[in-house]
């Protein structure tokens, strides 16, 4: 890599709905070149923190950066353009259209978002770029024998893998994946987890994933932050995370989390102080 790759620094994030505070007050710091795995039970506010990051909801408070850029400001497509992107729970393929160009649509997207007037007069050698781009993400995905399929003739497995191709071609610096192993069998996930760790080890691009499978949290994922109702209740490496009582007890219930809080004096939230703005190491 010719540039140093940024990495997404999350502060004192909070977020409200109305009366309810969905985020409160999380600090995050993910590092370029690694996986990093933000973790927790159903309505933790794992989604919601990274709809914050992309623009998709306004943030009651904290601040959000990658790199030097602070995005606060930016408009969710002004976000992507510097190179923050993402996927989402729900799978977002053109069915009737082919896998290569679903894929070929990432970068596309991301340029038109750079330069409005690309949509109309694209030129030849961006034009290659983009079928070239298109190329490798769908090699390294292994889905290059699909490209000329259309995606919705496709099984959940591949989907997940064009899904990830799209996002892997199009030149993004940091990139929020959000269950991206949802509706995966065993192999599939374990080749998916394969596929994440050649491609951060190979582009040096960071990761933040929220994830349910905690076998592959385990595998990839380097440093993990937990969520609790909203509120950030462990972070530290991976080895600390799966060995923690707290941790274990936020997908039992809250009652379960204050019972472990007592008895372990707030293990991990000191990664969450205000002055932790650069990634871990």
């Amino acid at each position: 890599m010719t540039e140093a790759l940024p990495y997404l620094a999350v502060q004192d994030l909070t977020v409200r709905f109305g009366g309810l505070v969905a985020v409160d007050g999380v600090s995050i710091n993910a590092p370029a070149g690694d996986i990093t795995g933000l973790i927790g039970p159903n309505g933790a506010g794992k989604t919601t923190i990274f709809n914050a990051c992309t623009g998709i909801v306004p943030a009651a408070g904290g601040h959000i950066w990658l790199g030097d850029d602070d995005l606060g400001h930016l408009s969710t497509p002004a976000r992507a353009a510097r190179g923050l992107g993402r996927t989402f729970q729900r799978m977002e393929l053109f069915d009737s259209m082919t896998v290569a160009e679903n894929v070929a649509l990432g970068p596309e997207a991301f340029y038109a978002a750079r330069k409005p007037w690309s949509q109309l007069a694209c030129s030849r050698r961006q034009r290659r770029e983009i079928t070239e781009r298109a190329r490798e993400a769908m090699a390294r995905c292994g889905v290059e024998e699909l490209a000329r399929r259309r995606a919705g003739d496709l099984s959940t497995g591949q989907r997940r893998l064009v899904e990830l191709a799209q996002v892997m071609a199009t030149p993004f610096r940091f990139i929020l994946l959000d269950e991206p192993s949802s509706g995966l069998d065993v192999v599939e996930t374990e080749r998916f987890g394969a596929i994440l760790l050649a491609f951060v080890g190979e582009m040096g691009v960071g990761l933040l994933l929220v994830e349910h499978d905690m076998a592959l949290v385990a595998t990839i994922c380097s440093y993990i932050y937990v969520l609790d109702f909203g509120r950030q209740i462990f972070s530290g490496p991976t080895a600390d995370a799966m060995a923690s009582d707290l941790v274990r007890a936020a997908y039992l219930g809250s009652d379960s989390v204050e019972l472990a809080l007592e008895g372990n004096g707030d293990p991990g939230l000191g990664a969450a102080d205000d002055t932790d703005l650069v990634p871990h190491a």
